[in-house]
């Protein structure tokens, strides 16, 4: 029983996406269909049209399965010579240290939040 209210659960997910498609098809937006489908979910949720409980289990699922999404891109990155030659190891040094940089600039920016909100509790 469990196992199909998970598959009816992504199912609904799955509505939502494609809407997104439809949409896209029929708006040319420069976002993706799933960013869109995404973004009319989130408005289901919010304002009430879907409960989370219609979602909860499909979208843990998914989650938890998430890695076996990459598995396939990541084991076909060996095909590529160039990784593995000094231009690769440049790219991977750009990802890294960008990352970094990503990694540390949302840091600051939700410690200056932080504090913010913890200056407006004390006042």
């Amino acid at each position: 029983m469990k196992l199909i209210t998970i598959i009816i659960q992504i199912l609904v997910i799955y509505i939502f996406l494609f809407l997104g498609t439809a949409i896209k098809a029929v708006v040319s937006l420069p976002i993706p269909a799933s960013m869109i489908g995404l973004l009319l979910l989130l408005l289901a949720l919010k304002l009430g049209v879907v409960k989370l409980e219609w979602i909860e289990q499909g979208g843990n699922w998914l989650l938890a399965e998430l890695m076996l999404f990459f598995v396939p891109s990541a084991v076909g990155i060996v095909n590529y010579d160039e990784i593995f030659s000094w231009q690769g190891f440049e790219s991977v040094l750009l990802i890294g240290i960008s990352t970094c940089i990503v990694i540390a600039s949302t840091a600051y920016i939700a410690e200056k939040i932080n504090n913010r909100k913890g200056s407006e509790i004390t006042r």
